[in-house]
């Protein structure tokens, strides 16, 4: 297909960018908001409701897309949700920023769906104090700092804010095939969690995707990175009309 090096279309004057699962507001605005900023796009990062995730989500989408269509994006399960809501509302969306897809479809099996399940549970059994604990010594300091914040802002419903994302549907195969809107995706090389390989199937299968790729390393130096990757791929994959 023929691709554009034009910017993101001025009619995105506002994007809802949502966090991943058990992050924050806080965090959305450090991976996207410096970049679009940059390009005089209002970003909203939107802070989840614990009892309620994604339909604070949906929540927010809507009532920003109500002056005009919207730039949407997000993190992990804030990506999924994202897309999904421009699957189901083309007419509302300029465009999608995908940072860190977690799965395709059914999330049996995936490796997030599974952390956050066992997360879950291991807050329901030994408490937020000693999970945090025992979170901050098996991971880089950044995610720590993070997590730290963001879970305590979220008990105690966190567990259930989790087992909600752990079974959250994303698109399958064939709906990411009719995706009509422009996807830009950022998928780290080394994430364990957030697989290389649902990254390059959402660019591979949505009609007008394409991926960027970086280091946790990188993210944790300075999370604006995704934002900058999920833009300027987005910048590359405007279609050219009538070419």
């Amino acid at each position: 297909m023929s691709h554009s090096e034009s910017p993101v279309p001025p009619t995105a004057g506002t994007a809802v960018v949502l966090p991943g699962t058990g992050s924050d507001a806080c965090f959305a605005e450090k991976a996207f908001g410096a970049e679009l900023r940059r390009r005089s796009i209002i970003p909203i990062a939107v802070d989840p409701d614990p009892r309620g995730v994604v339909a604070s989500y949906l929540t927010a989408l809507d009532e920003a897309a109500e002056n005009g269509p919207i730039l949407v994006g997000g993190v992990s399960i804030g990506a999924a949700v994202a897309l999904r809501w421009a699957y189901d509302n083309p007419d509302r969306v300029v465009g999608v920023l995908a940072a860190l897809p977690a799965w395709t479809g059914d999330p049996r099996g995936a490796p997030a769906a599974a952390s956050a399940r066992w997360t879950a549970s291991e807050l329901r059994a030994h408490g937020l104090d000693t999970v945090t604990a025992a979170m901050t010594a098996s991971s880089p300091p950044w995610l720590a700092r993070e997590l730290t914040r963001s879970w305590s802002a979220q008990w105690p419903d966190l567990p259930s804010a989790l087992d909600e994302a752990a079974h959250y549907r994303a698109l399958d195969v064939d709906e990411l095939r009719a995706v009509t809107v422009p996807v830009g995706i950022a998928a780290a090389v080394d994430d364990a969690v957030h697989p290389l390989a649902v990254g390059r199937q959402w660019s591979r299968e949505i009609p007008h995707a394409e991926l960027a790729t970086v280091t946790l390393e990188q993210v944790g130096d300075d999370p604006s990175v995704l934002g900058r990757l999920c833009l300027a791929t987005l910048d590359r994959i405007v279609p050219v009309p009538n070419r």
